[in-house]
């Protein structure tokens, strides 16, 4: 009879697999699985191997491990485990994590920063850290995270030991995922050598694009005594990176007015104008073909080129201590902290085409067939300048409790507790423009979408051309806390009957503030500037002097650019103009709109049935079980300054059912059926929201939004064919019945009685208020749904069967297919140039509501990744390609439908070398062909969006372990 890791085992045993023994006799015919007390209480290798056994070790050890992890679950489980003490198999978590099938990851600024599993997006997965269930949240890339989501680039891969996914639910598994929960599991002493064991891993990790080699450490000391009852760990990481992203940028397109095309005026003139063009807000349109032509189509709103440079730091400790007095109970205590602390510094050269449009003459445009103007010459255009720094810095830190506790000989316990907190501060957020708004010559061309040609007819490098026109500092803070306390039980009422039973309290506690000293340099006319009161305000001074004092140059360098290119250009100098401009000792004043809490609540509890036998004469293994969850909610959020409550609760009953069987020695049958849910995202709960006076949008929360609900079913197969080998194909259906999506309508501020007051005072919005003026007014609701298909298939498979050194060689690899579809209502493009208003009678360009079907946010219908690899103990090298195919991220803004991200192809290798018993020499590349990331704006039409990239990494160094 097979017996089996399940439950409260599970993690025991991802925690200890990482010394995987094969014995002779099991590489002569398929190792059998270990039972489950074996899992929890098996001695090191190293303390139980005898000169008939063949130890498994370094990458083909690690590889071992996980499939005892998945071959022992009667769930879906897949893992990733560390072949030795702070011996992590990949550099970073998530980029391990993708090599599990059926998840993708997202990076930011070159690193993996969060997961999507079949699919679904980082929110709909949990996250455990020793068990508890916790949110780390990073201020990395170009945004910080207010969501559910975990930034897995929190944390030094080093720490950890294991990483377990959970792909199928079970009644006794924490509840709020779609897609999965994932363990990852830190230090466990008592599974170590007896005596001391030292560990340190020294490393320089150089970018070819940076030029920069940041220092990267990690050490570990484990203790345990002869009798193995009491053990303690401790580990710290440490890493310093500099790395430069280059690349070029639209953020976003869009369709607007211009004052001539070719020539032919597109306004109507104004009484009083000078200077051969109308002031932006005045006149009335004057419809030709020309000008029809240019409004309908789209045109970049910033079309620019930039340098943005990520400096980041992280420190990452854990420490555990376990206890265990006889071989019924154990006792452990668990800490986690870590920081990362992120520099951010961009400078960018571009033309500020967004809502300033009404000015620009347009030369020679140049239109494709899929409605985009796709080259074309500015006169008097609105050229910018960016300087922008941020400072960040997440702090997370995880202290746990647990009681394993056995009573006789069928009855056993888990008590756990714990607490966890992760801060995401930003206290600078700088932004410095230098401005000239008449600027002519200027000229572009996105034949090639991807590597577009930005020529200026302006000598952008001299301080004389430009003028201080805004000051920004936005500071923002991010707090979430978690509590947590569970009971687990098991009871052995016969062979091959367990009863489980449990209970859950949680607390989970989000706040997010932001701030701002942000002003533009100039309001109304004869008035004195509002940074130092120094010149007067008119229609040809709109910010105060530049000068070199205060600035620096900047060079593009490699970022991809053709020929003809601007590549060099004048920005701030951060430091010298907030001096200048008193910036930092201006009062911060709250943003309100932007500002949210929420407290989450959630209670209950399970039962489940694990059963195990035979059936006419086919082996098999089940659990069965209820698990009911009580949400309550209480979120606040401020509209024009005005704080608004809302509470409520709902209750959950999650039926789940997983089914193992085993028709042969070598192949397992699965299959499980569940209802999950996710939890509304946070920052849709807002019951306040904001005015944005740049896009003229304005965002609502919905704090009576449903939970994401499923039904999930999968199936799958498992061929054990040889030792270290599987090959696996499984299916999967995710039903969701309940479904939030994005609404959107269009009206004007006094229509949902504001004013000017909501708006920034820097905002081309505030500086040219227009009470008329249309705004397209987003929200969440709750939708009908949608359906997930897909299939993965994976191989793992040691060439043991080739002659010589080749049968130290292997392959590992697996494919995702997925299809998805969900109906979305999205504002499009406006179809006419003249949709005049009901009031003024003027003409306008309105987008047109309507019903989308497309693939769910996040998911890519293909992805896949493999790795070959040589391991002969002493010497080995592995080679790594994992492919993302396109997908949508968003439902995007300004009249484009959808917007997201094009395919993504990394290459990374790996060489390690063991000069001795206790010496190890490396050399890992990561991103080795340098791979462009191209985002794209609007599916059907394929704008670009951004297209950059971050440069090769090679780590280089060694490893020592007394």
């Amino acid at each position: 009879m097979r017996q089996h890791v399940t439950g409260i085992s599970l993690l025991k045993a991802a925690l200890c697999a990482g010394s995987a023994l094969v014995s002779s006799a099991a590489m002569a015919q398929d190792a059998a699985p270990a039972p489950q007390d074996a899992a929890d209480t098996a001695a090191p290798a190293d303390e139980t191997a005898t000169a008939g056994d063949i130890i498994v070790t370094g990458f083909r050890q690690s590889l071992q491990a996980a499939l005892n992890v998945k071959r022992e679950s009667i769930s879906a489980v897949d893992a990733v485990v560390a072949e030795d003490m702070a011996k992590f198999p990949d550099q970073n978590l998530a980029e391990s994590l993708q090599r599990i099938p059926g998840i993708s990851i997202q990076k930011d600024g070159g690193e993996g920063r969060a997961i999507t599993v079949r699919g679904l997006g980082a929110q709909f997965t949990r996250v455990r850290v020793n068990g508890l269930e916790t949110i780390a949240t990073s201020s990395d890339g170009a945004s910080a995270n207010r969501d559910r989501a975990f930034d897995f680039n929190v944390f030094a891969s080093e720490l950890f030991s294991s990483l377990v996914v959970h792909k199928t639910a079970e009644a006794s598994l924490d509840e709020g995922s779609l897609g999965a929960v994932v363990d990852l599991n830190t230090g466990n002493p008592l599974a170590g050598k007896k005596g001391l064991t030292a560990v340190l891993n020294v490393q320089g990790s150089y970018n070819d694009l940076s030029k920069n080699v940041g220092p990267r450490m990690a050490g570990l000391l484990s203790w345990r005594n002869d009798a193995g009852t009491f053990g303690v760990n401790l580990s710290a990481a440490y890493s310093h990176t500099d790395t430069i992203e280059s690349g070029n940028n639209s953020v976003r397109w869009a369709q607007a007015y211009f004052n001539s095309v070719d020539g032919n005026p597109c306004f109507y003139s104004v009484p009083g104008a000078t200077g051969g063009n109308p002031v932006s807000s005045g006149g009335s349109y004057r419809p030709s073909a020309a000008c029809d032509e240019a409004s309908l189509s789209f045109h970049p709103r910033i079309p620019r080129y930039g340098v943005v440079e990520h400096d980041r730091k992280r420190l990452g400790l854990t420490g555990s201590i376990q206890f265990e007095p006889s071989d019924k109970t154990k006792f452990s205590i668990d800490g986690l902290y870590s920081s990362f602390k992120e520099t951010r510094a961009e400078q960018w050269l571009e033309v500020l085409a967004r809502s300033n449009e009404r000015r620009f003459d347009v030369v020679d445009p140049v239109y494709d067939d899929k409605g985009n103007m796709v080259s074309a010459t500015f006169n008097n255009a609105y050229v910018r300048t960016e300087s922008y720094l941020r400072k960040s810095e997440t702090e997370f830190w995880q202290v746990g409790a647990t009681w394993d506790q056995e009573i006789g000989d069928r009855f056993r316990f888990t008590a756990l507790g714990g607490m966890s907190q992760s801060n995401a501060d930003i206290p600078v957020e700088t932004t410095f423009a230098y401005d000239n708004r008449n600027a002519n010559g200027f000229s572009y061309d996105y034949s090639d979408m991807k590597s577009p040609v930005l020529s200026y007819g302006l000598d952008v490098a001299n301080p004389a051309n430009f003028q201080l026109a805004e000051i920004r500092d936005r500071p923002s803070y991010v707090k979430n806390r978690f509590k947590t306390a569970q009971l687990r039980t098991e009871w052995d009422l016969t062979d091959g009957f367990t009863v489980k039973a449990g209970a859950v309290w949680r607390r989970y506690d989000f706040r997010t503030q932001l701030f701002q000293r942000d002003t533009a340099a100039c309001g109304a006319n004869g008035t004195r500037d509002l940074i130092l009161g120094t010149v007067t305000c008119s229609s040809s001074v709109y910010g105060l002097p530049v000068t070199s004092d205060i600035s620096q140059l900047v060079n593009l360098g490699n970022a991809g650019q053709p020929s003809g290119t601007t590549s060099q250009w004048l920005v701030a100098d951060i430091a010298k103009a907030a001096e200048y401009t008193n910036l930092y000792g201006r009062t911060a004043v709250e943003d309100l709109g932007n500002n949210r809490q929420v407290r989450e609540t959630t209670s209950g509890g399970y039962v489940q049935f694990d059963v195990k036998g035979e059936i006419f004469g086919l082996e098999y293994a089940g659990n069965a079980g209820m698990r009911y969850a009580h949400t309550n909610q209480v979120s606040t959020g401020y509209t024009a300054g005005i704080a608004k409550t809302v509470e409520r609760s709902y209750d959950d009953w999650l039926p789940a059912m997983n089914l193992a069987f085993y028709p042969h020695h070598d192949v397992i049958l699965r299959g499980a059926i569940a209802k999950v849910i996710t939890r509304p995202s946070l920052g849709n709960l807002n019951p306040g929201g904001s005015v944005d006076g740049f896009n003229y949008r304005i965002t609502f929360g919905n704090p009576e939004l449903k939970p994401y609900r499923a039904t999930n079913f999968d199936l799958s197969v498992e061929w054990y064919f040889a030792p270290q080998a599987l090959f696996s194909v499984a299916g999967f259906v995710k039903k969701i019945e309940s479904f939030p999506v994005a609404g959107t309508y269009v009206t004007t501020l006094p229509q949902l009685g504001f004013d000017r007051s909501v708006l920034g005072a820097s905002t081309p919005a505030y500086i040219n208020y227009d009470p008329n003026q249309e705004y397209v007014v987003s929200t969440q609701v709750n939708g009908q749904g949608a359906t997930l298909k897909g299939v993965e298939v994976a191989l793992q498979l040691p060439f043991t069967f080739l002659p010589g050194i080749l049968s130290h060689t292997g392959f590992q690899g697996n494919a995702t297919f997925i299809k998805s579809n969900a109906d979305y209502t999205i504002t499009g493009p406006a179809t006419s140039a003249c949709t005049r208003n009901a009031t003024t009678g003027a003409c306008g360009l309105s987008g047109v509501s309507a019903i989308y079907n497309q693939t769910l946010l996040g998911v890519s219908k293909k992805a896949w990744n493999a790795t070959l690899y040589y391991d002969d103990g002493k010497f080995s090298i592995r080679g790594s390609v994992s492919y993302r195919g396109p997908f949508v991220d968003a439902t995007s803004a300004t009249g484009n439908i959808f917007e997201g991200y094009g395919s993504y192809t990394s290459v990374d290798a790996a060489i390690r070398y063991k000069a001795a018993e206790w010496l190890e020499l490396s050399i890992d590349g990561n991103n080795l062909t340098d791979e462009y990331r191209y985002r794209f704006n609007d599916v059907y039409a394929n704008r670009n969006y951004e297209n950059n990239h971050f440069g090769r990494t090679i780590l280089f160094g060694a490893r020592a372990k007394i």
